[in-house]
């Protein structure tokens, strides 16, 4: 299901186009993003914008920019969007159910649950995220958190996954999907991004642009590297 149509940039707004985000290529000559499909994967090497654009997204969802929902309310040091007031959402249904997952300040998350009670701990699992693995505590939040009919924006969900654990959120995926989930998310793992049926946004072009999972440049060099691991290091 797609709820978030749109993804409009304010670019007649931007206080000014040198300083950052506003400066960032990939958003400089863009206007909109049409999202047509249930998942959407933002791809790009690291200060392309990929995940300014998602905190931004979350910001104008009402979610907590350092990851949560519309219901969670803690202090973290940089957690301001600094795209936020510069874009514009249109949605189709327009629906408030959802979550944000930051990679980097999940374990504040985690934190924030802790100070909650142990009553919150029934939505991740029946016990403290800080008393799981990063990863068991990045799936009882997907298995426990997450349903369908809701908009999960995830930046960098793999950060705590094994290759294994990355294929098993796949089938997570797909189950919430035919649920009627919205999937947003940036990634670096070329197993995500082998979703069936994804949309791949690419931020290393100017504006961004679509592109086929083969021929992301996580795939093909994954797929050099794992022909010849051997010789990898000596090309040039």
């Amino acid at each position: 299901m797609v709820y978030l149509r749109t993804i409009k940039l304010l670019r007649e707004n931007f206080p000014n186009t040198k300083e950052y985000p506003f400066h960032l290529p990939s958003l400089r000559k863009l206007e909109a993003i049409e999202l047509e499909s249930s998942v959407t994967f933002f791809v790009g090497e690291n200060g392309s914008g990929k995940s300014t654009l998602l905190e931004s997204i979350a910001y104008q969802c009402g979610f907590h920019t350092a990851g949560g929902s519309r219901n969670n309310f803690y202090e973290v040091h940089r957690s301001e969007a600094s795209l936020g007031d510069y874009i514009r959402l249109s949605w189709l249904p327009k629906i408030t159910n959802g979550f944000f997952l930051r990679a980097e300040s999940f374990y504040q998350f985690a934190s924030h649950i802790d100070q909650m009670g142990s009553e919150s701990y029934k939505n991740y699992g029946g016990r403290s995220l800080h008393e799981q693995s990063h990863g068991e505590s990045f799936f009882a939040l997907f298995a426990n958190r997450f349903n369908g009919r809701g908009i999960y924006l995830l930046d960098e969900p793999e950060a705590a996954l094994s290759p294994k654990r990355q294929i098993a959120f796949l089938y997570v995926m797909r189950d919430l999907v035919e649920e009627g989930a919205q999937f947003i998310i940036a990634t670096h793992s070329p197993i995500l991004l082998g979703y069936p049926g994804a949309t791949i946004l690419n931020f290393d072009e100017s504006p961004v642009q679509e592109v086929n999972y083969r021929d992301t440049e996580h795939y093909q060099l994954t797929r050099r590297f794992l022909e010849k691991p051997e010789t990898f290091l000596n090309e040039k």
